[in-house]
């Protein structure tokens, strides 16, 4: 029986098998963790995502934290013994306005300190925003920055590696303010590269070219960059687009698709049009 409450849902246990820092020590650290849940009444879709539930007691006497995670890997087909998921985790630290003090943040760190072998309690797994197309001629426009790609390389690997009949035309735009920045996928010799289609699939890096350059700031001067190839698939009925990472991702999109467009209200009028066909969704986080 769970030892937590029943508001949080149904939870089962995870093994960590695998948990590798994918940035270098000078910079914030990131880590890729794979879980293997043997559970077979466990499974998902690409793009979901898990909770992982920390046992307490916490801060303000709180008796568990649970904090949510993109799953950053495709179905294992055919099924095997155990379902094995990855998340992306950068190791988070929060700074009291009033205090002054930093605070490690609970999730994040409860993770990036575990070790292999140890047995972890997760929910869900929770309903996405995202709405993959079922038509593989549908063209894909994929923006996002930091552990926000972690759905896009789920579905880089649904689309090519466990399908292998799309179509459609995919791109990926994704910043950092330094090619340290970009987490695991900052080779394209590697990981996503693996997933590559030449004639359907192009990544973009966007690089910050000013030291304190931000990943938002790196992210819109690259899609500034290329946006006619932007603009000319989002003129295509069959184009979806997804947008998942921080709150600015949004904006910095808009920023650059109203220029584009000429004017507010006329890209406003494209949005919406692809927000009522379906064709928008996005997953955003504080």
């Amino acid at each position: 029986m769970s030892q937590f409450p029943s508001e949080i849902g149904p939870t089962t246990e995870a093994v960590i098998k695998a948990s590798q820092r994918v940035t270098p020590e000078e910079t914030d650290e990131v880590r890729h963790i794979t879980f293997e849940v043997l559970d077979p009444a466990f499974q998902f879709v690409e793009g979901q995502s898990i909770g992982v539930v920390v046992p307490g007691p916490h801060d303000f006497g709180n008796a568990y934290h649970v904090r949510r995670y993109s799953i950053a890997n495709a179905r294992e087909i055919p099924l095997g013994t155990g379902v094995h998921l990855d998340v992306l985790v950068r190791r988070c630290f929060y700074l009291d306005e009033v205090s002054g003090e930093r605070y490690a943040g609970v999730a994040s760190n409860y993770l990036c300190d575990a070790k292999v072998g140890d047995k972890i309690t997760i929910n869900g797994p929770h309903l996405s925003p995202f709405k993959m197309p079922l038509d593989n001629r549908a063209n894909l426009l994929m923006i996002g920055t930091g552990t926000g790609i972690a759905p896009f390389r789920a579905f880089a690997q649904l689309i090519y590696e466990r399908r292998g009949d799309w179509k459609g035309q995919v791109r990926l735009y994704y910043g950092g303010h330094s090619g340290l920045d970009l987490m695991y996928a900052n080779d394209e010799s590697t990981d996503l590269a693996d997933y590559y289609d030449d004639k359907t699939f192009n990544a973009f890096r966007a690089l910050g070219s000013r030291p304190l350059e931000t990943s938002s700031q790196a992210l819109e001067q690259g899609l500034a960059d290329n946006v006619a190839d932007a603009w000319r698939l989002i003129q295509e009925p069959n184009t979806h687009v997804f947008l998942s990472g921080l709150g600015k991702v949004a904006k910095v999109f808009d920023k650059v698709m109203t220029e584009k467009a000429g004017s507010e209200d006329a890209w406003k009028g494209i949005k919406q049009k692809m927000i009522e066909d379906g064709r928008w969704s996005e997953l955003i986080y504080d």
